[in-house]
């Protein structure tokens, strides 16, 4: 009985696999869609009241504005490469008076997490910036530390409450900007659209679900051919015969 408990813990474990397999699919095919897509702008994804929906994350979206090097803020501990650095994000205040949050990507710093990032300058005057759509981080993660201006994970929402101005839910990856910084945060890679270990984790428990029932047939077979045995031996042969 605990062998059949088993094998059907792992079918189920299967199938919860494949599902996820499935809806990684599903996802992979909105995000492949979403940065395909030719560059709209921001105001028609984000506003200021709420974030993006979740199929519009990745989306691709321009802006044109300031940026506001006064408040500029890190994300800490981003490593590439085992080198340890910060994300830059700064505040474009675009034409609206709306900020739009940018992460203009990533640089290296020592492991310090007390020493204020010696960061590229962002260009002056206007600029056009062009990124992927982020949804909020949660949770305590995206507290901003309001005297050095670092978070370990991006919530437009947090870093409102430091801003004079209105902010649009979520954040942008800057993937090209018009005039070009330079030097410039190294930016951020695209998504990984790949499909996940689910299904390859899925045929596992089904194949060991299959090694249960297998193993389940194996005791019962053994069972039963000792119950044969003992049967046709000698004893149970003469147990069997009348009295004289």
């Amino acid at each position: 009985m605990a062998v059949l408990v088993i094998g059907a813990v792992c079918l189920q474990l299967g199938r919860w696999q494949f599902s996820r397999y499935g809806d990684r699919q599903g996802s992979n095919e909105t995000v492949r869609a979403n940065l395909k897509a030719d560059p709209v702008p921001v105001s028609a994804v984000l506003d200021s009241s709420s974030g993006p929906a979740a199929d519009e994350e990745w989306r691709v979206v321009e802006a044109t504005g300031s940026y506001d090097v006064e408040n500029q803020m890190f994300v800490l501990y981003r490593t590439q490469d085992s080198q340890p650095g910060v994300d830059v994000v700064v505040p474009l205040v675009t034409e609206s008076g709306t900020a739009l949050i940018v992460d203009r990507g990533w640089i290296a710093t020592t492991a310090n997490g007390n020493v204020t990032p010696n960061a590229p300058q962002p260009p002056t005057g206007e600029v056009t910036v062009t990124g992927w759509v982020r949804r909020d981080a949660e949770g305590d993660s995206s507290k901003v530390a309001a005297s050095t201006g670092t978070m370990r994970a991006i919530s437009s929402q947090e870093i409102e409450q430091s801003l004079p101005y209105d902010v649009y839910g979520g954040f942008v990856e800057l993937t090209d900007e018009e005039p070009q910084g330079t030097p410039a945060p190294a930016k951020a890679e695209p998504p990984d659209v790949g499909s996940g270990p689910h299904f390859f984790y899925g045929l596992q428990w089904f194949f060991f679900a299959l090694l249960a029932l297998a193993f389940w047939g194996y005791f019962a077979w053994s069972e039963w051919t000792e119950t044969q045995k003992l049967a046709g031996s000698p004893a149970s042969t003469e147990a069997g015969l009348p009295a004289a």
